[in-house]
């Protein structure tokens, strides 16, 4: 199927490239516009929960009641109880262009205490936007952002509202950030390892391609579904890196066969009869790994899902029309602007890798047992791991909306403006006095509740009620989700039923549901890898051992983490406030991610090995000649991937800090440790049995087996064998 493939791209190459350039110009077209469908608003929530459907509820019966800013007000030298001093934010609240302000609350309008702090010199407002979503209510807050401020005293805006455009905004900065500061390092490493410049700018073009495209298929998405900010990040990320990686292997072996006297039509041909193969198995198990976050129901990890899997499919496939389309064009000329001492760098590095293979296999057990040590203790530290969410501590320090934050956790009572949220319906009209005792003595028993600091009936509509209640413990903590649970278990009044909700209750369910579903999310990548690798190598042993070094591998990633983002070191160098717990759903992203590329990596060595193995049947040589000529292709493609990643590691936002280290670690970690040292110490130690399947299953892969193995097949001539 591909040689049939490769030949007509080759006789029909210009006819592909310009059909490409129409589809590319329409998915720009209409890509640009996934930005005005985006949304940043409830991506964690956990869809069908009991603080949504409090959510739900609450706003159904009694309307929004959420604390969409909170204004700071100091003074340095009046106090609340000064007049002018609430005259003067009364009248700044009261004269807010109209249209963008439902209510707003004060000391002055309430004359409750929680609204002072210690000195009475400080106060807050908190105002209600108008709008039905964030996009709406953000809008609203950009056209009174300046209006809210009093002449004479520091006026601080923030608020979950203000927090999230913050983030949001900061996101798109880092994608700008990132894209200036890994673009020229790209260039010029990929100049370097290309060993030409008109071969390294093929896997940029194709990096394009599939940013354009996955930005179509997101806000294709988008229409029929909430799509996160986030998405973007990640469809930037994986476009250019996967791009590089699949370019990189076809020009390399595209080379090769030229090199071996193949007409052009032919060496198109060969590439993609092998190469071709390699990159279409490894496209649809990254893909594979990206779509096991679709069965999450949180919008920010199933936006994670749908731009991954879009954007390798995309990458894929712009790889397997667009690429070899291009190779047929340019023939020879892909050597262009070649330098020669590149091109004997390229052979000496070579000779290193096969020589590296052969010394491992050499004393396979003293590797083994030193990298497998190696991985355990850097691992360690994730048996200690604490789980918690996001708050505006993941902005950088001294930006505005964490300011109020931070000010509002010191100087005001705890969680005022986040209470958890106890929505009661009852059996009878809440005014009747059955219901008004009921709704007192469950009042009484969950301001009982240790943790909980105060508990108040805040509105009431037909049979539904609404009684915030106080904590004292930092919402994000294990001690706030200990009281949710206290809570949730108190009694509801007779005839009753009850629904607890707020930020810390959102975030309980949201940790119950990922540790429900993240061991099927674990099934269905361990399933599908495996069937993947037997289709693609013939073999038992080898898709259980690439599974197994994956747990190894991710274990160290997600242990340096816990020591890095949540024990805090390297927070000064990084430029980050460690909190002293992850937020989970980022090591399940960098799990889907790095697990993919993971098997990219794995693909692309096996498939050398197979393909040696198939010609030869020698182990020993195979895996040798596998690393010859995989091993720099592969440290090549995890260099230029560690550079985009390292360029999103600067992020300001530290659950993106967090994504981009975590991934840099892993793909440093898999092309060092796992690829040059623990495969091929496990393939020696294992023998012939890496590539032994059953009668059956041996001829069920003799028919349907994804292989490269082709006359295509090395000269022992190149190859060390010393």
């Amino acid at each position: 199927m591909f040689e049939r493939w490769g030949r007509t791209v080759y006789r029909r190459r210009r006819l592909v490239l310009v059909l490409s350039a129409i589809v590319v110009v329409a998915a720009a077209v209409w890509g640009l516009g996934v930005f005005g469908t985006l949304t940043s608003s409830g991506e964690f929530d956990v869809a069908g929960s009991e603080s949504q459907r409090a959510a739900q509820l609450e706003t159904a019966a009694l309307g929004r009641d959420e604390a969409d800013v909170v204004v700071l007000y100091r003074s340095r030298t009046s106090t609340v109880d000064d007049p002018a001093y609430g005259a003067d934010v009364t009248r700044a609240l009261q004269a807010l262009p109209p249209g963008h302000v439902d209510s707003f609350a004060t000391y002055w309008s309430t004359k409750s205490p929680q609204f002072v702090s210690a000195d009475r010199k400080s106060t807050f407002a908190v105002l209600r936007l108008r709008g039905e979503d964030e996009h709406a209510r953000r809008d609203h807050l950009a056209a009174i952002r300046t209006a809210v401020a009093v002449p004479g005293l520091e006026s601080l805006v923030g608020g979950s509202t203000a927090t999230q455009k913050m983030i949001s905004d900061g996101v798109k900065k880092d994608i700008v950030l990132a894209e200036g500061i890994a673009t020229p390092l790209l260039l010029l490493l990929m100049i370097f390892i290309f060993g030409s410049v008109v071969a390294a700018g093929l896997p940029l073009l194709i990096g394009v391609v599939a940013v354009f495209g996955s930005f179509s298929a997101l806000h294709l998405f988008g229409l029929f579904t909430n799509v996160s900010t986030y998405a973007v990040n990640i469809t930037t990320l994986l476009g250019v890196g996967l791009a590089i990686d699949y370019g990189l292997f076809m020009v390399v072996r595209f080379r090769e066969e030229l090199n071996r006297g193949h007409t052009g039509e032919e060496a198109v041909v060969r590439t993609m009869a092998t190469a071709g193969r390699t990159v279409a198995v490894s496209g649809v198990t990254v893909a594979a790994s990206l779509a096991s976050l679709l069965i999450f129901p949180q919008s920010f990890l199933r936006s994670m899902g749908m731009g991954g899997l879009a954007t390798v499919l995309v990458d894929m496939v712009a790889a397997l029309t667009i690429m070899p389309a291009l190779l047929a064009v340019l023939g020879p000329r892909v050597n262009a602007l070649a330098p020669r001492w590149l091109a004997r760098r390229q052979g000496r590095q070579s000779l290193f890798w096969a020589r590296l293979g052969r010394g491992v296999m050499r004393r396979p057990v003293v590797v083994l047992v030193g990298t497998l040590a190696i991985l355990v203790t850097l691992g360690l530290p994730f048996l200690r791991v604490s789980w918690g969410g996001i708050d505006a501590r993941a902005l950088p320090a001294g930006t505005e909306t964490r300011v109020v934050s931070e000010t509002m956790t010191d100087e005001f009572p705890a969680n005022f403006t986040n209470p958890l949220r106890a929505i009661v319906t009852l059996s009878d009209p809440v005014s009747s006095p059955a219901s008004r005792a009921a709704l007192s003595a469950y009042t009484g028993r969950v301001e009982a509740v240790p943790g909980i600091t105060g508990a108040q009936l805040t509105g009431e509509a037909g049979r539904t009620a609404r009684i915030e209640l106080t904590y004292s413990a930092n919402r994000m903590s294990a001690e706030a989700r200990d009281v949710v649970r206290k809570v949730r278990a108190v009694p509801p009044p007779a005839g009753a039923s009850v629904l607890v909700g707020g930020a810390t209750a959102a975030l309980v369910d949201q940790l119950a549901n990922l540790g429900d579903l993240l061991p099927w999310m674990a099934l269905l990548v361990g399933v599908t890898t495996f069937l993947l690798l037997f289709m693609a190598f013939g073999s038992i042993l080898l898709p259980i051992k690439a599974v197994i070094m994956n747990i190894f591998s991710l274990s160290a990633t997600f242990g340096a983490l816990v020591w890095i983002f949540q024990d805090g070191h390297l927070s000064g160098l990084l430029g980050f406030t460690p909190t002293g717990f992850l937020e989970p759903s980022m090591p399940i992203l960098v799990l889907a991610i790095v697990f993919g590329l993971s098997m990219d990596y794995e693909v692309f060595l096996l498939s050398r090995m197979r393909e040696h193995y198939d010609a030869h049947g020698d182990n020993t040589a195979a895996v040798a000649a596998g690393l010859q000529r995989t091993g720099g292709l592969i440290t090549s493609a995890a260099l230029l991937f560690i550079i985009v990643v390292a360029a999103f590691s600067t992020s300001g936002i530290t659950f993106i800090k967090l994504t981009g280290i975590g991934m840099l670690i892993a793909v440093l970690v898999d092309s060092t440790i796992v690829r040059a040292l623990l495969v091929p110490a496990t393939m020696k130690l294992t023998g012939r049995a890496n590539w032994w399947a059953p009668g059956p299953l041996r001829r069920l892969y003799g028919r349907y087996g994804i292989r490269e193995s082709d006359e295509a097949v090395v000269p022992e001539s190149t190859l060390v064998t010393r």
